[in-house]
């Protein structure tokens, strides 16, 4: 089958021909037909997250079932089908909880084994973690739900809990960020974009931010909403970003944690004072488990959320190891970049 593989950490990832991946007896091997091309996989690929190599990356993906294990009992071949980035064991306290984003025995395609750049990959623990699609939602969507739509989905509605009529930081504007303004507009908040790129704050506004702004103030954040947010959720993942989000919220409120703290940011500090004076909530979030698409993928196949339209490239799957190296380089597209495989 053919690939997309790197055997040394930042090396040009290249198009191979690999053996078709062995079906494990509790598994699914999928055809793929869409997979999105994550900064997450950049990190890897960058040793940023140290992965064992060589690796074929790739966690966001959409396909269909062309073989299945003697174990599984709730899928069949040809059923259309995506799953989590965390696939959970399925039997630890946190995985029978409805907590499989946190399972301490999780497997990740793309980190842990083969991923998704490729014409076929593993799901293991199939009727755990596979998901079906709806008739309404197609591959290169439910691609593009992948790790960034779903890890906003699940920071915002299961993490912060966020209701209609609060107030919601989005800081940065990325994929996380603009599924987080998306998400936040069609629950019923209203949401305050933050980002330095005019690109990714025209978009912002395009997918319902109120109000968009190039740096976080937490003055100007206040009177906007008189008073301070309910919610903040940093999307880019620095010391600064992080203690504006807590300074930018009113007493009782929940930030949340979605973009990775990396090398001198890995241990900053936070703004404490406020954080006990205002009895404010510090909350991280990680993925979103299988048992919660359901409802999410509702949402879209109601038409109430689109995350097509997050889609700002589209690529053919010898294009996704390119696509990945120039993530080296800011990004070009306010949107997520998918490659069609099959």
């Amino acid at each position: 089958m053919r690939a997309i593989q790197y055997t040394q950490v930042a090396e040009l990832p290249e198009l191979v021909d690999l053996p078709e991946p062995e079906c494990p007896v509790d598994g699914a091997v999928l055809a793929v037909r869409a997979t999105g091309v994550c900064r997450s996989d950049w990190h890897a690929w960058r040793g940023h997250d140290p992965v064992p190599l060589p690796m074929v990356p790739g966690h966001e993906f959409a396909g269909e079932i062309v073989r299945i294990g003697p174990l599984v009992r709730d899928f069949r071949i040809g059923d259309r089908v995506t799953a989590p980035f965390v696939n959970g064991c399925g039997e630890c306290p946190e995985c029978r909880g409805g907590n499989a984003q946190v399972c301490p025995h999780q497997t990740q395609p793309g980190f842990t084994h083969h991923g998704s750049f490729a014409e076929q990959v593993v799901v293991r623990q199939a009727d755990f973690n596979l998901v079906r699609l709806p008739d309404q939602v197609d591959y290169l969507t439910a691609a593009a739900l992948g790790c960034r739509f779903a890890t906003s989905f699940h920071a915002l509605t299961r993490q912060a809990e966020l209701r209609a009529g609060e107030w919601l930081l989005v800081l940065g504007c990325g994929g996380v960020g603009l599924s987080a303004v998306m998400i936040g507009k069609a629950l019923g908040a209203r949401v305050i974009a933050v980002d330095p790129a005019p690109a990714a704050r025209r978009r912002a506004t395009e997918l319902g931010a109120g109000h968009v702004l190039a740096a976080a103030d937490p003055d100007i954040i206040g009177e906007l909403s008189g008073g301070g947010v309910q919610v903040s959720l940093d999307a880019l993942g620095s010391a600064a970003t992080a203690a504006a989000g807590v300074r930018s919220l009113r007493r009782r409120g929940r930030h949340i944690q979605v973009g990775l703290m990396l090398d001198a940011n890995a241990d900053a500090g936070l703004p404490w004072g406020p954080v006990v004076a205002r009895e404010l909530q510090v909350l991280g979030s990680h993925g979103m488990a299988a048992t919660d698409y359901p409802q999410l993928l509702e949402l879209i196949a109601d038409g109430r959320l689109n995350p097509s339209v997050l889609v700002g490239k589209v690529v053919g799957l010898e294009q996704a190891g390119l696509e990945l190296a120039a993530m080296d380089a800011p990004a070009q597209t306010a949107g997520l970049v998918v490659a069609r495989v099959s």
